[in-house]
């Protein structure tokens, strides 16, 4: 709670002058009244906002919000507010204060009122730290060399605020970086793959397979959905649905049946990719009103006595069961499982229809949505006429019997769009082309290109035999020297009102905004990392390279970026957020910090094992969420940079995923890289463990040529 006594006591001398203890105690009164009206009057909802603190804290200095109208009263009303908020993270919280601290103008000739309210202020910003209950103390700058955080703002830059995801808390930060909002959840997320939403309502979206989530503006959780096989991407539909995209799995037998090459299919069958529309039916759960599968649409050339046979090239409606498999099976000297790997689908509510990015057919295809799930899982109804099939793909015509290698345009892209109404090139698509493929097929540059889909009504038009139009794209962005931009896995891009492409290297950990003609205005650098935050001048760890014929290794770091997703201003999800501005996420203390000081100081939960890491149990939340804390006080970067497995086995085999018990597995395999961070001689790793009961675990780390160390822990739950 607020120190009222503390705000009203400096406010009463001001008003009691010398009087008598009866008059004190009505100066009291009057203090807190001002301080109570103060808290209740002028812009609580929408707030002012001052420059975060960026001059005085010796960052760049950028443009910021106008605060030029600010008053004595608004800014203690922005210091009441934030004092009085109790789900915004106090870090944000501290610098958001502390920078209208700063900030209060002189009032050498204010009124007496005026002079009163400086004096409160003054109070007010006495008590940040202990009521925030933060330490200053824990935030120390590592370096002054710029390497996180905002690295470049010039003229041109589109003005908004980019969601970012953390391990526990996604961040909501203006144009220089500073956090306007965060949510926190205890769901422990993989930075560098998982991502979240902001929705229309201020609330967000996040998926943490099996599990996809809506959290409120404070973080509290208001829906859940489980599903196996939840991957990659996910949407809200206009009608409140949630679109989400699922990974299936064929038994060996069943592909084979459906015309596979036996000789190329893995002795666990094949996964493929389907779509569920999910109504929200409670607090958790949810009716699945809609589906459509890829493998209710297959063709293949093998075997003429089996199912859907046909001529490749006449039904590029239809998905080659065979394509892929043989490639994938010579190339990787085995036969692969993972057969699609989609990773992005988007919705168009104008034409109804969806589109879906399986990666490893260097494509993107798109679906009618407004077949019905009877008619999604053959070929005819709904506004194309065509049922669940293939309305349009581009990027590589080999998949449909096609073209040649000379033909491919795509090479295993993501985050494939439609660019919305209202934007520049609106109704085109957007892709983040990565240049990475199978060996002799990849290109080795990444490009952001758009196309003009040749869209005729609900259908799009082909020249019979010939490929899917167009040939010539609309626009593209590519490094000057091509090899010198080169985003081999995740990635992203995104259209912005004023031309600007937001571009985010997913390996670089890094997004930049790209004018039309290619020039870089706006460059960002994620502190959040794998390690835990970045601080300002510390290096990033690398995780792993790829190799280019080009040059140096492609390294991936250890602040790798999955996603990141630009709301302009008058975004209608931002009028439930309160936007101003705060901390650094490099300023901000994250969960190693803690566990570290906690595990230091003796009082971090019970000690399960030590071996060559101390290991700890810790349990948080009230909904039986629990951690496995890895824990050594002096340690090499070896020690961090180590691959950590984690094998667990439940009390209840039905606790188990659906696909672990159908292939007879009696554990649950976890693999992590780099959840630890190397400093001041010591490193720490969390795992999330599931809520179900655990009979044991077996945990260690291994590298490429063996395991390192192994710790077996009996729970015995």
């Amino acid at each position: 709670m607020l120190d009222i006594a503390a705000i009203a006591t400096p406010g009463a001398r001001l008003f009691a002058g010398g009087g008598g203890e009866c008059s004190k105690r009505l100066a009291a009164l009057c203090a807190a009244a001002i301080a109570l009206a103060l808290l209740i009057g002028g812009a609580w909802h929408t707030p002012a906002h001052a420059d975060g603190g960026a001059s005085a804290r010796n960052q760049i200095v950028a443009s910021a919000p106008d605060d030029s109208g600010a008053t004595i009263q608004s800014y203690a009303q922005r210091i009441l507010r934030v004092l009085a908020d109790r789900h915004t993270n106090g870090w944000v919280r501290y610098w958001q204060a502390r920078a209208d601290c700063q900030a209060v103008p002189d009032a050498h000739d204010a009124a007496p009122l005026d002079r009163a309210l400086l004096t409160l202020t003054a109070s007010l910003c006495a008590q940040l730290a202990p009521r925030l209950g933060v330490n200053p103390a824990d935030y120390s700058p590592r370096g002054e060399e710029r390497t996180v955080g905002l690295l470049l703002n010039e003229p041109g830059a589109a003005v908004g605020y980019t969601l970012l995801t953390g391990h526990n808390d996604v961040f909501l930060i203006d144009p220089l970086g500073r956090v306007v909002h965060d949510w926190h959840h205890d769901w422990h997320m993989d930075v560098g793959l998982r991502h979240a939403k902001l929705l229309d309502s201020g609330s967000l979206l996040v998926n943490i397979s099996p599990r996809i989530g809506e959290f409120d503006p404070l973080g509290n959780k208001i829906w859940e959905y489980k599903i196996d096989g939840l991957h990659h991407d996910f949407l809200k539909m206009p009608n409140g649905n949630v679109m989400m995209l699922v990974r299936g799995n064929k038994t060996r037998k069943e592909a084979i049946a459906a015309g596979a090459n036996p000789e190329f299919v893995h002795k666990n069958g094949i996964e493929y990719d389907y779509l569920i529309e999910v109504q929200p039916t409670d607090e958790s759960g949810g009716k699945v009103v809609w589906e459509w599968s890829a493998w209710d649409h297959l063709v293949q050339d093998f075997d003429p006595a089996k199912p859907n046979y046909g001529s490749i090239a006449e039904h590029p409606e239809l998905i080659d069961i065979n394509f892929l498999l043989e490639t994938i099976s010579k190339r990787s000297a085995r036969a692969p499982r993972d057969w699609m790997h989609s990773n992005a689908i988007d919705y168009n509510p104008e034409l109804d229809q969806i589109m879906l990015s399986p990666r490893n057919f260097s494509e993107l295809w798109i679906i009618d949505h407004s077949a019905t799930t009877s008619e999604a899982r053959g070929h005819n109804g709904g506004n194309s006429g065509m049922g669940g099939d293939l309305l349009y793909r581009w990027g590589n015509p080999r998949a449909y019997g096609h073209g040649n290698a000379d033909d491919q345009r795509l090479f295993w892209q993501h985050q494939t769009q439609w660019i919305p109404p209202g934007l520049p090139g609106a109704g085109n698509i957007l892709v983040f082309n990565n240049g990475n493929e199978f060996p002799g097929d990849e290109r080795h540059h990444s490009s952001i290109d758009e196309i003009a889909p040749p869209v005729d009504g609900y259908d799009y038009q082909r020249a019979e035999g010939a490929a899917y139009p167009p040939a010539k794209l609309e626009w593209t962005y590519a490094a000057a020297t091509p090899a010198d931009f080169y985003a081999p896995i995740l990635s992203g891009a995104q259209r912005l009102p004023n031309g600007n492409t937001l571009i985010v290297d997913g390996p670089a950990g890094t997004m930049f905004k790209a004018t039309p003609d290619g020039r870089i205005v706006w460059k960002y650098a994620s502190p959040i990392s794998n390690l835990g935050h970045l601080r300002q001048g510390e290096a990033t760890p690398v995780r792993v390279t790829f190799p280019t014929p080009h040059g140096d290794p492609v390294p991936v770091v250890a602040n790798s970026l999955y996603r990141a997703y630009w709301y302009p201003p008058d975004y209608a999800g931002l009028r439930a957020l309160d936007l101003t501005p705060g901390a650094y996420i490099e300023d901000i203390p994250d969960i190693y910090d803690f566990a570290h000081k906690a595990l230091i100081a003796g009082d971090f939960g019970e000690r399960l094992a030590s071996s060559r890491f101390d290991i700890y149990l810790d349990e948080v939340g009230d909904e039986g969420e629990r951690r496995l804390i890895y824990f050594k006080q002096s340690c090499a970067a070896d020690d961090a940079q180590r691959r950590f497995f984690l094998h667990i086995t439940p009390s209840d085999a039905r606790d188990l995923p659906a696909h672990r018990q159908k292939y007879g597995f009696g554990n649950r395999d976890f693999h992590f890289y780099n959840r630890g961070k190397a400093s001041d001689g010591w490193c720490i790793a969390i795992a999330q463990l599931p809520r179900y009961p655990i009979q044991s675990i077996r945990t260690g780390q291994f590298t490429s040529t063996g395991r390192v160390w192994r710790a077996d822990i009996d729970l015995g739950e």
